[in-house]
């Protein structure tokens, strides 16, 4: 036992260690919502020449990285999403429009012969086109294209003072028809038409230079180079050689995705998460030590050391951290502070059991039979981290990797440093003379009182059920009577949030809206100076007459966030939304079934549904959206409502195990009762955190901690009243108790 205890502390030293070097030495790297930038979603499109293939989206990822880097933004990341989508990450861009134009253009750079010059109606059959001064000139056939050309770069001509223009370099077969097209041109007299070269991206004549005349007839410009002249300022001349040296994409994008976000709003969004977290962890620090004395110091120390290994996780795998990542990485010490609470439970009972047992025992039992009920209750919030991961996208999918580090760092937290700390501690001769101040000598008020009392909760199962219909029947109301309000994300359209220099009614600023022609524009205060506008697809110029109208009312408007979703990714959204809900009860019920038998497995999945339903009644009734960001929050409370039933069945299967003729109704009640203390303290630990998050969390996350809030309660309710209800119901039916019961 001696040599384990060690083995243990040195695995604890090593992991801090090299958490808090890798904390030191290597950066978290922060998504945009928390550094401010454009994110940008595009999908290939297949085009009667080009096919959306894998390969085909690779070929336009390698073009759009060149684009990117001629752009000058500073880390930039460009990713391959699924066979069809590119999601690119422009941090510090705060103009999307000019970035999705740079990034979605074809950029088809063709070099015609100019066979003339069309007077009014030409009806010659050629194509014809208006120059740089207006003249439309008809083109003979492309003679070269954007793949001959070997580079481009933008010049200033500071000898002639003649401004900016672009060379272009040609390579291959490209250098030959170069000479035989200039060749020919010069072979006309100075001043004909003909005499010049139409250089045409994406069917615009950008410039139709006249062959020198020095150059020979029927030689012409072997260099193989020329240059782009016009009236280009620098911006310009460097985008356009960028387009031209970038070449063309190999098949047509589409933006369906866009969202930008103000630095401003990413430092409020890093100040209050940050204050939040810490808040929060103070106040469970404090109650888990006013509950457990020593132990829960021990417990409020091994939670700083979850956060520095959370953190060096983070950082270590390259993980992003987004904001509703920061807020699963708060919520993940929920996890950490129940794992605890459950240990420290376990332990008391074992104090009250045994006459005269020393701490040193009651808590190495302490942890022997509380890990049973600890694995299980982190698998199944894995299982919901998992699916966010696999089928979720942007920051909902930032934040099932942040929850599946914190749930992994907080099993590390409980069975590893707490179990340290808390062996050594209770092996002190100090402490085995002055039980009390371990915290675990004692069985806590909940308890008192329940032994006292001795109350059957289960004696009439049917009337919980009875309640919980009754609060599903007023869920479903909100529902079927006001509907879900979805989010941009699940119905495609645009969303903006604007600073305004002076508070803004959203009533007035609906109307004014309505008058300026956007009648279904939904608009939502956030804040003092804050307003939400959600409509439907906008074009540019539509998105800027919202903002004109917003500020003609606030006194000025800064646009700090602006989401695009195309409605194909709407549909595919919400279409996942619904597959990873299914999924997540799909996977609790074989995961319970397995581990529990089936009737405790049902009974568990029943308790999931009745909590998804009414989540979804309140959110419907308090006319909050149902967006991403609230899916997170909803798997979130899959996870902790499964938790605290595993935690009941867990201890009914033990008590079965020992009491093998009672009934399950006896045996749930009892198991009900002796789980309630760690019910009750974790589920203040949890308050405490997101209350903070709630209150201090700021506007983005108000909605997130209100859901988290209310499953909280829903959840903790139907642990007791719906899932064990529901498996004696079920039990009393099939009459199979021993394979029922496990």
């Amino acid at each position: 036992m001696i040599r384990s205890a060690r083995v243990r502390a040195l695995l604890a030293l090593t992991v801090i260690a090299v958490s808090l070097y890798i904390a030191l030495t290597v950066p978290v790297r922060l998504g945009l919502d928390l550094r401010g930038g454009t994110q940008i979603v595009l999908q290939t499109r297949s085009t009667p020449t080009a096919t959306a293939d894998r390969e085909a989206t690779d070929r336009t990822l390698e073009v759009l990285r060149g684009r990117i880097d001629a752009l000058g933004v500073a880390e930039p990341s460009l990713v391959r999403s699924g066979d069809d989508r590119i999601i690119v990450e422009l941090p510090g861009v705060r103009d999307p429009k000019r970035a999705a134009e740079v990034l979605g253009r074809t950029a088809q750079l063709t070099i015609h012969p100019v066979t003339g010059v069309a007077a009014g109606q030409d009806r010659t059959g050629e194509p014809a086109l208006p120059d740089e001064s207006g003249r439309r000139l008809r083109l003979g056939e492309a003679a070269l294209t954007g793949q001959q050309v070997t580079d481009a770069a933008a010049r200033f001509d500071q000898e002639s003072g003649a401004g900016w223009h672009i060379t272009v370099d040609f390579g291959g077969a490209g250098r030959a028809e170069w000479a035989r097209l200039t060749g020919e041109a010069a072979c006309k007299p100075v001043g004909d038409p003909g005499r010049r070269i139409a250089i045409v991206l994406d069917d615009k004549i950008i410039s139709s230079p006249e062959v020198a005349p020095s150059v020979a007839c029927g030689t012409g410009i072997t260099a193989g180079s020329t240059q782009i002249t016009g009236s280009f300022d620098d911006a310009e001349a460097r985008e356009l050689a960028l387009l031209v040296k970038g070449g063309a994409l190999p098949v047509a994008v589409e933006t369906v995705e866009q969202r930008t976000v103000g630095p401003t709003l990413g430092a409020e969004a890093i100040a209050a998460s940050t204050w939040a977290a810490v808040i929060g962890t103070a106040l469970t620090s404090l109650f888990v030590i006013a509950v457990y004395r020593l132990m829960g110091m021990l417990a409020a120390l091994a939670l700083l050391c979850y956060g520095l290994v959370s953190y060096a996780a983070l950082a270590a795998l390259g993980a992003t951290l987004t904001l509703p990542g920061l807020a699963g990485f708060v919520l993940a010490i929920g996890m950490a502070v129940d794992a605890n609470v459950l240990v420290f439970e376990r332990a008391r009972e074992e104090h009250a059991a045994r006459q005269r047992p020393t701490p040193r025992s009651a808590v190495a039992a302490g942890f022997r039979n509380a890990f049973s009920a600890i694995a299980d209750s982190n698998i199944t919030t894995l299982i919901a981290a998992a699916l966010l991961f696999f089928l979720a996208s942007g920051p909902v999918r930032g934040f099932g990797v942040t929850l599946g580090i914190g749930v992994l760092a907080s099993m590390v937290s409980a069975l590893l440093i707490t179990r340290v700390l808390a062996d050594h501690a209770a092996s002190r001769p100090w402490l085995r003379a002055r039980p009390h101040l371990s915290g675990i000598a004692t069985t806590g008020p909940v308890r008192d009182r329940l032994l006292r009392r001795d109350p059957q909760l289960m004696r009439r199962p049917r009337r919980w059920l009875a309640a919980s219909a009754v609060l599903l029947a007023l869920a479903g109301a909100g529902i079927g009577l006001r509907g879900l309000d979805l989010g941009v994300e699940f119905t495609g359209g645009r969303l903006a949030e604007y600073t305004t220099g002076a508070p803004v009614d959203p009533d007035r600023a609906r109307a004014a809206l309505a008058d300026a022609g956007f009648p279904r524009a939904v608009v939502q205060s956030s804040g003092e100076d804050r307003l939400t506008v959600r409509t439907g697809a906008l074009t540019d110029a539509q998105a800027a007459e919202v903002t004109r109208t917003v500020g003609a009312l606030g006194g000025g408007a800064d646009r700090v966030r602006d989401e695009l979703i195309g409605p194909s990714l709407g549909e595919e959204l919400r279409r996942n939304a619904l597959i990873a809900l299914a999924l997540a009860l799909g996977a609790q019920l074989l995961y319970l079934a397995a581990r529990f038998r089936w009737v405790l497995g049902t009974a568990a999945v029943t308790a999931l549904a009745h909590d998804v339903v009414i989540l979804l009644g309140v959110f419907a009734w308090l006319g909050k959206p149902v967006d991403g960001v609230f899916l997170a929050a909803l798997l979130t409370v899959i996870g902790y409502s499964v938790n605290d039933s595993v935690v009941v069945f867990d201890r009914i299967r033990e008590l079965r195990r020992r009491h093998r003729g009672s009934p399950l109704r006896r045996v749930a009640n009892q198991a009900i009762l002796q789980t309630l203390p760690r019910t009750v303290n974790t589920g203040m630990g949890a308050a405490l955190i997101l209350t903070a998050l709630a209150v201090l969390g700021g506007d983005s996350l108000t909605d997130f901690a209100l859901a988290l809030l209310i499953g909280l309660a829903v959840g903790t309710w139907s642990s007791v009243f719906v899932a064990a209800p529901v498996a004696i119901e079920l039990q009393n039916r099939t009459g199979g108790r021993r394979r029922g019961a496990g």
